[in-house]
Protein backbone atom coordinates (compact mmCIF):
# COMPACT_ATOMS: atom_id res chain seq x y z
CA UNK A 1 0.00 0.00 0.00
CA UNK A 2 1.36 3.46 -0.77
CA UNK A 3 0.26 6.58 1.37
CA UNK A 4 1.35 9.84 0.27
CA UNK A 5 2.92 12.28 3.35
CA UNK A 6 0.96 14.34 5.33
CA UNK A 7 2.49 17.59 6.97
CA UNK A 8 0.60 20.21 9.27
CA UNK A 9 -0.35 22.74 8.04
CA UNK A 10 2.58 25.07 9.22
CA UNK A 11 5.05 22.76 7.57
CA UNK A 12 3.51 22.81 4.50
CA UNK A 13 5.77 24.61 1.58
CA UNK A 14 3.81 27.18 -0.51
CA UNK A 15 3.77 27.10 -4.11
CA UNK A 16 5.75 29.45 -5.55
CA UNK A 17 4.63 31.80 -7.80
CA UNK A 18 6.27 34.00 -10.81
CA UNK A 19 5.73 37.11 -12.27
CA UNK A 20 4.29 36.63 -16.24
CA UNK A 21 2.89 39.02 -18.24
CA UNK A 22 -0.69 39.01 -19.32
CA UNK A 23 -0.63 38.34 -22.76
CA UNK A 24 -3.64 37.83 -25.09
CA UNK A 25 -2.98 34.16 -26.90
CA UNK A 26 -6.59 33.53 -28.73
CA UNK A 27 -7.73 29.51 -27.17
CA UNK A 28 -9.29 29.28 -30.97
CA UNK A 29 -5.92 29.64 -32.99
CA UNK A 30 -4.09 27.23 -30.61
CA UNK A 31 -3.47 23.21 -31.08
CA UNK A 32 -6.36 21.89 -29.68
CA UNK A 33 -18.00 -3.17 3.65
CA UNK A 34 -18.69 0.34 4.69
CA UNK A 35 -18.66 0.90 8.15
CA UNK A 36 -15.24 0.64 8.92
CA UNK A 37 -12.67 1.13 11.61
CA UNK A 38 -10.46 3.71 11.94
CA UNK A 39 -7.35 2.71 10.82
CA UNK A 40 -9.71 1.16 7.80
CA UNK A 41 -11.18 4.23 6.66
CA UNK A 42 -7.83 6.56 7.26
CA UNK A 43 -5.59 3.98 5.39
CA UNK A 44 -7.73 3.78 1.87
CA UNK A 45 -5.22 3.31 -1.10
CA UNK A 46 -5.22 7.21 -2.06
CA UNK A 47 -2.86 5.66 -5.08
CA UNK A 48 0.20 7.94 -5.45
CA UNK A 49 2.97 9.04 -2.82
CA UNK A 50 3.80 12.77 -2.79
CA UNK A 51 5.72 14.35 -5.47
CA UNK A 52 8.48 15.30 -3.39
CA UNK A 53 8.23 12.80 -0.78
CA UNK A 54 8.11 9.09 -0.64
CA UNK A 55 7.88 9.41 3.21
CA UNK A 56 5.51 6.87 4.66
CA UNK A 57 2.91 7.78 7.33
CA UNK A 58 1.68 5.10 9.89
CA UNK A 59 -1.68 4.40 10.37
CA UNK A 60 -2.07 6.04 13.43
CA UNK A 61 -0.65 9.12 12.39
CA UNK A 62 -3.03 9.18 9.81
CA UNK A 63 -5.73 8.47 12.39
CA UNK A 64 -4.05 11.43 14.32
CA UNK A 65 -4.50 13.55 11.44
CA UNK A 66 -7.68 13.20 10.74
CA UNK A 67 -9.29 13.18 14.19
CA UNK A 68 -11.01 16.66 13.54
CA UNK A 69 -13.49 15.17 12.02
CA UNK A 70 -16.95 14.75 13.30
CA UNK A 71 -17.78 10.75 13.58
CA UNK A 72 -21.57 11.30 13.51
CA UNK A 73 -24.45 8.70 14.16
CA UNK A 74 -27.43 9.10 11.34
CA UNK A 75 -30.02 9.45 14.71
CA UNK A 76 -27.77 12.74 15.12
CA UNK A 77 -28.41 13.73 11.52
CA UNK A 78 -31.94 12.42 11.50
CA UNK A 79 -32.79 15.32 14.41
CA UNK A 80 -31.10 17.48 12.56
CA UNK A 81 -31.90 17.46 9.18
CA UNK A 82 -35.84 16.74 10.79
CA UNK A 83 -35.26 13.35 9.34
CA UNK A 84 -33.95 14.57 5.78
CA UNK A 85 -37.49 16.73 5.53
CA UNK A 86 -37.52 17.99 2.02
CA UNK A 87 -38.07 21.36 3.17
CA UNK A 88 -35.06 21.39 4.52
CA UNK A 89 -33.56 19.81 1.02
CA UNK A 90 -31.09 22.75 -0.17
CA UNK A 91 -29.56 20.69 -3.27
CA UNK A 92 -29.64 17.39 -5.01
CA UNK A 93 -26.82 16.17 -7.93
CA UNK A 94 -25.13 13.03 -8.95
CA UNK A 95 -24.13 12.00 -5.27
CA UNK A 96 -27.63 12.48 -3.73
CA UNK A 97 -29.22 14.66 -1.54
CA UNK A 98 -27.93 18.10 0.45
CA UNK A 99 -29.51 19.04 3.45
CA UNK A 100 -29.64 21.84 5.56
CA UNK A 101 -29.25 21.18 9.27
CA UNK A 102 -28.43 22.20 12.77
CA UNK A 103 -25.59 20.55 15.24
CA UNK A 104 -24.03 21.03 18.52
CA UNK A 105 -20.51 22.42 18.67
CA UNK A 106 -18.83 19.80 20.09
CA UNK A 107 -16.60 22.26 22.21
CA UNK A 108 -19.61 24.21 23.45
CA UNK A 109 -23.05 22.28 23.38
CA UNK A 110 -25.09 25.37 24.18
CA UNK A 111 -23.73 26.81 20.60
CA UNK A 112 -25.71 25.44 17.18
CA UNK A 113 -24.10 25.34 13.92
CA UNK A 114 -26.03 24.78 10.83
CA UNK A 115 -24.30 22.27 8.53
CA UNK A 116 -25.01 21.34 5.06
CA UNK A 117 -25.56 17.65 5.29
CA UNK A 118 -25.26 15.30 1.99
CA UNK A 119 -26.32 12.03 1.80
CA UNK A 120 -25.57 9.58 -1.02
CA UNK A 121 -28.37 8.74 -2.96
CA UNK A 122 -29.40 4.85 -3.95
CA UNK A 123 -27.40 5.13 -7.15
CA UNK A 124 -24.75 6.90 -5.60
CA UNK A 125 -23.35 7.98 -9.32
CA UNK A 126 -21.23 11.31 -9.59
CA UNK A 127 -20.60 10.38 -13.29
CA UNK A 128 -23.08 7.96 -14.44
CA UNK A 129 -22.77 4.87 -16.84
CA UNK A 130 -23.94 7.60 -19.95
CA UNK A 131 -20.17 9.06 -18.82
CA UNK A 132 -19.40 7.60 -22.37
CA UNK A 133 -22.05 9.37 -24.06
CA UNK A 134 -21.53 12.64 -22.78
CA UNK A 135 -18.00 12.55 -23.19
CA UNK A 136 -18.64 11.49 -27.39
CA UNK A 137 -21.43 14.44 -26.90
CA UNK A 138 -18.64 17.17 -25.23
CA UNK A 139 -16.04 15.98 -28.20
CA UNK A 140 -18.29 16.94 -31.07
CA UNK A 141 -19.21 20.30 -28.93
CA UNK A 142 -15.33 21.16 -28.72
CA UNK A 143 -15.80 20.89 -32.80
CA UNK A 144 -14.52 17.21 -33.58
CA UNK A 145 -15.98 16.05 -37.08
CA UNK A 146 -17.86 12.78 -37.80
CA UNK A 147 -14.31 11.53 -39.29
CA UNK A 148 -12.10 11.97 -35.88
CA UNK A 149 -14.44 10.24 -33.45
CA UNK A 150 -13.84 6.73 -34.44
CA UNK A 151 -10.56 7.27 -32.81
CA UNK A 152 -11.70 8.35 -29.67
CA UNK A 153 -14.21 5.41 -29.47
CA UNK A 154 -11.27 3.25 -29.87
CA UNK A 155 -10.15 4.54 -27.05
CA UNK A 156 -13.38 4.30 -25.09
CA UNK A 157 -13.27 0.35 -25.98
CA UNK A 158 -9.93 0.28 -25.27
CA UNK A 159 -10.41 1.10 -21.85
CA UNK A 160 -13.44 -1.27 -21.37
CA UNK A 161 -16.96 -0.08 -21.09
CA UNK A 162 -16.65 -1.46 -17.57
CA UNK A 163 -15.44 1.75 -16.61
CA UNK A 164 -18.19 3.93 -17.37
CA UNK A 165 -20.56 1.29 -16.72
CA UNK A 166 -19.71 0.52 -13.19
CA UNK A 167 -22.12 -0.56 -9.64
CA UNK A 168 -23.49 2.58 -8.48
CA UNK A 169 -23.52 2.18 -5.05
CA UNK A 170 -19.41 1.01 -5.19
CA UNK A 171 -18.83 4.13 -7.07
CA UNK A 172 -20.65 6.44 -4.67
CA UNK A 173 -18.93 4.33 -2.01
CA UNK A 174 -15.56 5.49 -3.76
CA UNK A 175 -16.14 9.10 -3.85
CA UNK A 176 -17.49 9.52 -0.63
CA UNK A 177 -14.00 8.15 0.77
CA UNK A 178 -12.52 10.29 -1.75
CA UNK A 179 -14.01 13.27 0.52
CA UNK A 180 -13.38 12.04 4.33
CA UNK A 181 -9.84 11.55 3.12
CA UNK A 182 -9.11 14.42 1.17
CA UNK A 183 -10.97 17.03 3.50
CA UNK A 184 -10.22 15.04 6.60
CA UNK A 185 -6.46 16.36 6.18
CA UNK A 186 -6.63 19.58 3.36
CA UNK A 187 -7.74 23.29 5.19
CA UNK A 188 -7.70 26.12 3.68
CA UNK A 189 -9.39 29.35 3.70
CA UNK A 190 -11.23 28.37 0.21
CA UNK A 191 -11.96 24.68 0.27
CA UNK A 192 -15.29 23.95 1.91
CA UNK A 193 -14.90 22.62 5.04
CA UNK A 194 -15.90 19.20 5.90
CA UNK A 195 -17.25 19.11 9.46
CA UNK A 196 -17.81 14.94 9.68
CA UNK A 197 -19.21 12.51 8.36
CA UNK A 198 -21.37 9.51 8.47
CA UNK A 199 -21.47 5.43 7.65
CA UNK A 200 -24.41 3.39 9.14
CA UNK A 201 -26.79 0.93 8.44
CA UNK A 202 -30.32 1.06 9.01
CA UNK A 203 -33.49 0.23 7.52
CA UNK A 204 -33.04 1.01 4.55
CA UNK A 205 -29.38 -0.20 3.91
CA UNK A 206 -26.15 1.52 4.10
CA UNK A 207 -26.08 5.27 4.90
CA UNK A 208 -23.33 7.08 3.71
CA UNK A 209 -23.12 11.11 4.62
CA UNK A 210 -20.96 14.10 4.94
CA UNK A 211 -21.57 16.91 7.03
CA UNK A 212 -19.71 20.20 6.31
CA UNK A 213 -19.88 23.68 6.98
CA UNK A 214 -23.09 25.60 5.04
CA UNK A 215 -22.65 28.21 3.21
CA UNK A 216 -25.41 30.64 2.87
CA UNK A 217 -24.82 32.24 -0.59
CA UNK A 218 -24.96 29.05 -2.15
CA UNK A 219 -23.40 28.24 -5.87
CA UNK A 220 -21.53 30.53 -8.16
CA UNK A 221 -24.04 28.70 -11.23
CA UNK A 222 -26.99 29.87 -8.95
CA UNK A 223 -26.21 33.14 -9.23
CA UNK A 224 -25.25 33.15 -12.73
CA UNK A 225 -28.91 32.16 -13.30
CA UNK A 226 -31.72 34.31 -15.01
CA UNK A 227 -33.26 33.59 -11.56
CA UNK A 228 -30.97 35.47 -9.24
CA UNK A 229 -30.01 39.02 -8.80
CA UNK A 230 -26.49 39.32 -11.06
CA UNK A 231 -23.32 39.25 -9.17
CA UNK A 232 -21.14 42.78 -9.11
CA UNK A 233 -18.23 42.98 -11.04
CA UNK A 234 -15.97 43.83 -8.45
CA UNK A 235 -17.11 40.07 -6.45
CA UNK A 236 -16.83 38.11 -9.85
CA UNK A 237 -13.04 39.52 -9.79
CA UNK A 238 -13.14 38.15 -6.29
CA UNK A 239 -14.52 34.79 -6.97
CA UNK A 240 -11.86 34.92 -9.87
CA UNK A 241 -8.89 35.12 -7.01
CA UNK A 242 -10.47 33.09 -4.61
CA UNK A 243 -11.28 29.95 -6.86
CA UNK A 244 -7.68 30.32 -8.13
CA UNK A 245 -6.09 30.80 -4.91
CA UNK A 246 -8.10 27.37 -4.06
CA UNK A 247 -6.37 25.52 -6.93
CA UNK A 248 -3.17 26.79 -6.98
CA UNK A 249 -3.00 25.75 -3.00
CA UNK A 250 -4.25 21.92 -4.48
CA UNK A 251 -1.85 21.73 -6.77
CA UNK A 252 1.08 23.27 -5.43
CA UNK A 253 0.68 23.89 -1.42
CA UNK A 254 1.33 21.16 -0.35
CA UNK A 255 3.61 18.15 0.01
CA UNK A 256 1.31 16.24 -2.46
CA UNK A 257 -0.84 17.20 -5.37
CA UNK A 258 -4.64 17.04 -5.59
CA UNK A 259 -6.05 17.25 -9.02
CA UNK A 260 -9.88 18.62 -8.52
CA UNK A 261 -10.86 17.32 -11.95
CA UNK A 262 -14.36 18.33 -11.92
CA UNK A 263 -13.99 22.28 -11.01
CA UNK A 264 -16.97 23.87 -12.57
CA UNK A 265 -19.12 26.82 -11.34
CA UNK A 266 -21.98 24.72 -9.42
CA UNK A 267 -19.03 23.07 -7.31
CA UNK A 268 -17.98 26.81 -6.20
CA UNK A 269 -19.56 27.82 -3.23
CA UNK A 270 -20.22 31.46 -1.14
CA UNK A 271 -20.06 32.11 2.65
CA UNK A 272 -22.07 34.91 4.20
CA UNK A 273 -19.49 37.37 3.33
CA UNK A 274 -19.02 35.97 -0.79
CA UNK A 275 -16.03 34.22 0.16
CA UNK A 276 -15.75 31.58 -2.61
CA UNK A 277 -14.66 28.28 -1.36
CA UNK A 278 -14.13 24.64 -4.00
CA UNK A 279 -16.33 21.86 -2.77
CA UNK A 280 -17.23 18.66 -3.64
CA UNK A 281 -14.14 16.41 -4.20
CA UNK A 282 -15.57 13.07 -4.70
CA UNK A 283 -14.00 13.12 -8.57
CA UNK A 284 -10.66 14.35 -6.75
CA UNK A 285 -7.25 12.48 -7.23
CA UNK A 286 -3.65 12.99 -6.40
CA UNK A 287 -1.37 13.94 -8.92
CA UNK A 288 1.51 12.01 -10.68
CA UNK A 289 4.54 11.26 -8.79
CA UNK A 290 7.60 12.99 -9.23
CA UNK A 291 8.84 11.99 -12.78
CA UNK A 292 5.72 10.64 -13.83
CA UNK A 293 3.70 12.97 -16.45
CA UNK A 294 0.02 12.13 -15.97
CA UNK A 295 -1.98 9.42 -14.30
CA UNK A 296 -4.00 7.23 -16.76
CA UNK A 297 -7.81 6.94 -15.26
CA UNK A 298 -11.39 6.61 -16.88
CA UNK A 299 -12.70 10.03 -18.28
CA UNK A 300 -14.90 11.80 -15.53
CA UNK A 301 -16.33 15.02 -14.91
CA UNK A 302 -18.75 17.74 -16.32
CA UNK A 303 -19.48 18.30 -20.20
CA UNK A 304 -18.34 21.67 -21.11
CA UNK A 305 -15.36 21.80 -18.35
CA UNK A 306 -13.29 18.89 -19.28
CA UNK A 307 -9.72 19.83 -20.93
CA UNK A 308 -9.98 17.86 -24.49
CA UNK A 309 -6.61 15.91 -23.64
CA UNK A 310 -8.11 14.28 -21.03
CA UNK A 311 -11.47 13.68 -22.97
CA UNK A 312 -9.37 12.08 -25.93
CA UNK A 313 -6.77 10.03 -24.03
CA UNK A 314 -7.71 9.73 -20.05
CA UNK A 315 -4.47 11.17 -19.26
CA UNK A 316 -4.89 13.64 -16.07
CA UNK A 317 -2.50 16.33 -14.82
CA UNK A 318 -3.24 19.33 -13.07
CA UNK A 319 -3.17 21.74 -16.47
CA UNK A 320 -6.92 19.91 -16.72
CA UNK A 321 -7.98 21.49 -13.84
CA UNK A 322 -6.24 25.10 -15.41
CA UNK A 323 -8.56 24.61 -18.68
CA UNK A 324 -11.72 24.46 -16.68
CA UNK A 325 -10.89 27.53 -14.67
CA UNK A 326 -10.57 28.94 -17.84
CA UNK A 327 -13.93 28.37 -19.20
CA UNK A 328 -15.10 29.19 -15.69
CA UNK A 329 -13.29 32.99 -16.03
CA UNK A 330 -15.33 33.27 -19.45
CA UNK A 331 -18.62 32.09 -17.46
CA UNK A 332 -18.07 34.99 -14.57
CA UNK A 333 -17.44 37.56 -18.11
CA UNK A 334 -20.79 36.55 -20.49
CA UNK A 335 -23.29 35.44 -17.45
CA UNK A 336 -23.36 32.36 -19.52
CA UNK A 337 -22.80 28.69 -19.42
CA UNK A 338 -20.39 26.42 -20.90
CA UNK A 339 -23.34 24.69 -22.98
CA UNK A 340 -26.59 26.22 -23.03
CA UNK A 341 -28.90 24.55 -25.80
CA UNK A 342 -31.46 27.14 -25.02
CA UNK A 343 -29.63 29.73 -26.53
CA UNK A 344 -29.41 30.04 -30.63
CA UNK A 345 -27.25 27.02 -32.19
CA UNK A 346 -24.11 29.34 -32.77
CA UNK A 347 -24.37 30.36 -29.05
CA UNK A 348 -24.60 27.22 -28.12
CA UNK A 349 -21.30 26.43 -26.88
CA UNK A 350 -19.96 29.47 -24.74
CA UNK A 351 -15.92 28.94 -26.53
CA UNK A 352 -17.23 28.83 -29.90
CA UNK A 353 -19.21 32.00 -29.39
CA UNK A 354 -16.73 33.31 -27.52
CA UNK A 355 -14.10 33.21 -29.98
CA UNK A 356 -15.70 35.35 -32.78
CA UNK A 357 -15.95 38.31 -30.49
CA UNK A 358 -12.59 38.69 -29.68
CA UNK A 359 -10.60 40.36 -32.47
CA UNK A 360 -12.08 44.00 -31.38
CA UNK A 361 -12.94 45.73 -28.49
CA UNK A 362 -16.29 46.34 -29.70
CA UNK A 363 -17.22 42.72 -30.54
CA UNK A 364 -15.78 42.28 -26.82
CA UNK A 365 -18.57 44.16 -25.48
CA UNK A 366 -21.24 42.35 -26.35
CA UNK A 367 -19.90 39.12 -24.99
CA UNK A 368 -19.91 41.31 -21.56
CA UNK A 369 -22.49 40.10 -19.31
CA UNK A 370 -25.79 42.08 -20.24
CA UNK A 371 -27.16 42.14 -16.68
CA UNK A 372 -24.36 43.60 -15.61
CA UNK A 373 -25.74 47.16 -16.90
CA UNK A 374 -22.78 48.49 -17.69
CA UNK A 375 -21.55 48.48 -14.23
CA UNK A 376 -17.68 47.32 -14.56
CA UNK A 377 -14.94 47.68 -15.99
CA UNK A 378 -13.93 47.20 -19.32
CA UNK A 379 -10.12 47.22 -18.82
CA UNK A 380 -9.99 44.44 -16.29
CA UNK A 381 -13.19 42.18 -18.45
CA UNK A 382 -10.21 42.19 -21.26
CA UNK A 383 -7.58 41.37 -18.79
CA UNK A 384 -9.72 38.42 -17.31
CA UNK A 385 -10.49 37.07 -20.74
CA UNK A 386 -6.48 37.49 -21.79
CA UNK A 387 -5.73 34.75 -18.88
CA UNK A 388 -8.67 32.67 -19.75
CA UNK A 389 -7.42 32.34 -23.32
CA UNK A 390 -3.48 31.37 -21.40
CA UNK A 391 -5.90 28.64 -19.55
CA UNK A 392 -7.54 27.36 -22.85
CA UNK A 393 -4.45 26.57 -24.69
CA UNK A 394 -4.66 23.36 -26.58
CA UNK A 395 -1.22 21.94 -25.69
CA UNK A 396 -1.14 21.52 -21.55
CA UNK A 397 2.17 21.67 -21.35
CA UNK A 398 1.94 25.67 -22.53
CA UNK A 399 -0.63 26.84 -20.14
CA UNK A 400 0.27 28.41 -17.04
CA UNK A 401 0.02 26.65 -13.71
CA UNK A 402 -2.33 27.86 -11.08
CA UNK A 403 0.30 29.74 -8.85
CA UNK A 404 1.04 31.93 -11.58
CA UNK A 405 -2.33 32.15 -12.54
CA UNK A 406 -3.15 33.64 -9.29
CA UNK A 407 -0.55 35.53 -9.88
CA UNK A 408 -2.15 37.32 -12.97
CA UNK A 409 -5.86 37.61 -11.52
CA UNK A 410 -4.44 38.94 -8.54
CA UNK A 411 -3.00 41.72 -10.09
CA UNK A 412 -6.39 42.22 -12.26
CA UNK A 413 -8.03 42.81 -8.79
CA UNK A 414 -5.57 45.07 -7.48
CA UNK A 415 -5.69 47.20 -10.09
CA UNK A 416 -9.49 47.29 -9.96
CA UNK A 417 -10.23 48.29 -6.41
CA UNK A 418 -8.47 51.41 -6.96
CA UNK A 419 -10.36 53.12 -9.09
CA UNK A 420 -13.36 51.08 -7.59
CA UNK A 421 -12.56 52.83 -4.11
CA UNK A 422 -12.15 55.73 -5.87
CA UNK A 423 -15.43 56.03 -7.57
CA UNK A 424 -17.08 54.72 -4.49
CA UNK A 425 -15.79 57.85 -2.23
CA UNK A 426 -16.82 60.22 -5.17
CA UNK A 427 -20.53 58.93 -5.76
CA UNK A 428 -20.89 58.87 -1.89
CA UNK A 429 -19.98 62.30 -1.44
CA UNK A 430 -22.61 63.54 -4.64
CA UNK A 431 -25.23 61.43 -3.06
CA UNK A 432 -25.27 58.59 -6.56
CA UNK A 433 -25.76 55.34 -6.13
CA UNK A 434 -22.56 53.30 -7.25
CA UNK A 435 -22.63 52.48 -10.45
CA UNK A 436 -18.96 50.48 -10.96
Amino acid sequence: MRCFSCLHETDVPKGTTKSISVRSSPFASTDQDVRKSGSELNSENLSYVSSKSSTRISLASMSQIQSNLRDFTLDELKTATRNFSRSHMIGEGGFGCVYRGVIRDSEALYKRIDVAVKQLGSRGLQASGLEMLFATCYLLDLGWSDTMMPEYLLFISSHSLNSFLVDGATKGHKEWLTEVNFLGIVEHQNLVKLVGYCAEDDERGIQRLLVYEYMVNRSVQDHLSQFKAPLPWITRLKIAQDAARGLAYLHEGMEFQIIFRDFKSSNILLDDEWNAKLSDFGLARLGPCDGVSHISTAVVGTVGYAAPEYIQTGRLTAKSDVWSYGVFLYELITGRRPIDLNRPKNEQKLLEWVRTHLSDIKKFELILDPRLNGRHSLKSAQKLAAIANRCLIRHPKLRPKMSEVLEMVNRVVEKSRIPYKESSQKMAMEGLPDKI
